[in-house]
């Protein structure tokens, strides 16, 4: 047995038992209403959701970020832009209906519906939104592409707009 292969092993695992249902990460959103109410579940990185390093559950990020979100049934992930990563949607429980934007003209969409183990990669820079359209919550992983993701931006046609964090 290698003590140091141990230990690098042990360094790289982060548990479900670990992991708890954050409600407060993006809790500001809540001030445009209840439906953007959810939780992120924090496993690699922070996500873009602030600044969670103090936390020792969560494994350092090198070039990505992995999280899960918990989305109540009606819920939805408003409409916002990652400028300098792609972000990608893994379902594992609940139906999604996933949408982008035109980039100057929010108002154009296209939307698809996804399922268990259904996954949508959205490219840098073209904004996004979701709704849980099941009857439970949903569940999904949720990748960025980037160790750091910079806080994402809300256009003007996101229920986010001037919507403030503190």
């Amino acid at each position: 047995m290698s003590e140091a292969l141990e230990a690098l092993i042990d360094s790289c695992v982060a548990t479900r038992e670990g992991r708890y249902e954050d409600w407060d990460a993006l809790g500001f959103q809540a001030k445009a209403g209840e439906e953007f109410r959810r939780a992120q579940i924090r496993y690699i990185g922070s996500g873009a959701t602030g600044d969670h390093e103090n936390d020792s559950r969560i494994l350092p990020a090198e070039h990505f970020t992995f999280s899960n979100m918990r989305l109540p049934a009606g819920a939805v992930g408003p409409e916002h832009t990652h400028h300098d990563a792609e972000e990608a949607f893994f379902v594992l429980e609940g139906t999604l209906e996933v949408t982008v934007h035109d980039v100057r003209d929010g108002a154009k969409t296209a939307s698809r519906i996804l399922g268990y183990r259904d996954l949508i990669r959205v490219p840098a820079g073209v904004p996004r939104s979701l709704r849980n359209i099941g009857e439970g919550d949903a569940l999904f992983c949720v990748i960025i592409g980037a160790a750091r993701p910079q806080v994402p931006t809300y256009p003007a046609t996101s229920a986010m707009h001037g919507v403030t964090r503190g």
